[in-house]
């Protein structure tokens, strides 16, 4: 016999006290801890006195029935696993006991052997789902940090740097590919913090036009500009005893990159139109696509503000570089899709978990994410398949490059299709990152802007 913890408890309830006094000997003579109740009322005060681990119920009983039984037990939160007993000519309550939570039945008159079996499959039952319980907080622990998934060495690299950093007020640049999570790092950071009641505050540095991406950080005095009807403290107030996220930091106008490192070195600011300067305790995380060291000798972005930004670097690893990582992100995205969409959960087949793997992912995890969402809500069934992914997960629908054609003899034509073709390939390789599409095109990023625009390419 499969024992749980040392001796298995089991309550016997029946209104007849001969099968209570036949189950109690059998039982006790296999090495179980046995209770009994005469009805169902008095079941539930000897579970609340002590809880078993196993309760066999008669179906039929005056008062109380076994089914209700069951009933009250779930919505006390008894874990106890139940085994209802039905008389011959009653199976059907003894199945409708099993839709309100019993876990088997058996048949009276029973067998010994009946009820040991009975029992024996359950304990295995409890011991497999603790063991599963177990093995998935395990599994979590190793291959989780605050919202980010991943069991590969880059990730379990980098959860074991940002658990070392967390505790410091250390400033951290944060770098990676469009959609590998660096915000996700940003709020690890901040939730393992001893800031972590404190205020987050994000600002994407390349959405916020110039002219008002100061007044934003540092905000303004009444009167200080045309619109500033009323006095506005800055993120860097907001953000005071927290974290401020400056994503995008590479974005950020030479104007500007001199007041914040002024900022970083005085843990000081001053509005726009004010005489006299605030103090804040701020922790700064920064992200970027850019490489701010190209950036640097471009003369783009200063170098003492790289360097003070650039205290402890964390590197988030593209998904092509951490395969490994797809099928549990997926197992993730379903479990988190069913309940934000309110869907039943689905499964993917091994051929479309397969091609999910093949990809390269130029958008990385937020790209695997939204192809996940899709599949989820467009799949007719419980099964997500090959065919229920998007385009170019298909397989064979990779695009030949149209640069020759039968009828096409004109260089220039055929040279201006090669390139909008090719511009298209670079944007969808890059999740519509024109910064890294340039480069895998080995163009200045203002040719490609141009180029877009004169193509047409949206």
């Amino acid at each position: 016999m499969i024992s749980l913890a040392g001796v298995s408890r089991v309550l016997v309830v029946d209104d007849a006290e001969y099968i209570r006094l036949v189950l109690r000997t059998v039982l006790a003579r296999h090495g179980y801890d046995v209770d009994e109740a005469s009805s169902g009322e008095q079941a539930l005060d000897r579970v609340a006195d002590a809880p078993p681990d196993f309760v066999l119920a008669d179906v039929r009983m005056p008062g109380m029935s076994g089914i209700d039984l069951v009933r009250a037990l779930r919505e006390r939160g008894c874990g106890a696993t139940v085994i209802v007993m039905s008389a011959f000519g009653s199976v059907e309550l003894a199945i409708e006991a099993m839709k309100a939570g019993a876990y088997d039945y058996v048949s009276k008159p029973f067998k010994q052997d009946e009820v040991l079996l009975a029992l024996r499959k359950a304990e295995e039952r409890e011991q497999l789902r603790r063991e599963n319980r177990a093995l998935r907080a395990q599994l979590d622990a190793a291959t989780r940090l605050d919202a980010m998934v991943g069991r590969s060495e880059p990730m379990q690299r980098l959860f074991r740097t940002i658990e070392r950093v967390a505790a410091h007020r250390t400033t951290v640049l944060v770098t990676g590919e469009s959609g590998t999570g660096k915000e996700l790092v940003a709020r690890a950071l901040h939730r393992l913090s001893p800031r972590a009641a404190r205020p987050f505050v994000a600002v994407n540095c390349g959405a916020i036009p110039p002219a008002l991406l100061e007044s934003e950080l540092f905000g303004h005095r009444r009167g200080a500009f045309t619109d500033a009807t009323a006095d506005k403290r800055g993120l860097f107030e907001e953000a005071h005893g927290g974290t401020l996220f400056l994503d995008e930091i590479g974005e950020l106008p030479l104007s500007l990159q001199v007041k914040l490192l002024r900022v970083l070195q005085e843990g000081s600011v001053r509005r726009l139109g004010e005489t006299r300067d605030v103090t804040v305790d701020v922790r700064v995380v920064a992200a970027t696509v850019r490489d701010l060291q190209e950036e640097v000798r471009a003369g783009r972005f200063r170098e003492d503000l790289y360097y003070r930004l650039n205290v402890v670097s964390l590197r988030v690893p593209p998904l092509r570089e951490r395969r490994e990582d797809i099928p549990l992100l997926v197992e993730h995205f379903l479990d988190s899709l069913a309940q934000r969409l309110h869907l039943a959960r689905k499964t993917i087949s091994q051929a479309a978990l397969a091609r999910l793997v093949a990809h390269d992912w130029p958008g990385n995890v937020r790209e695997l994410g939204n192809v996940m969402e899709r599949a989820v809500v467009l799949a007719e069934g419980d099964v997500i398949d090959v065919a229920d992914l998007s385009e170019p997960l298909q397989p064979g629908r990779d695009r030949p490059i149209p640069a020759f054609l039968d009828d096409e003899i004109s260089i220039k034509k055929a040279v201006r299709r090669l390139e909008a073709e090719l511009i298209r390939r670079a944007l969808e390789r890059t999740g519509g990152n024109r910064t890294r599409a340039a480069r895998l095109l080995e163009i200045s990023h203002r040719a490609l802007l141009y180029k877009i625009k004169d193509y047409g390419i949206g």
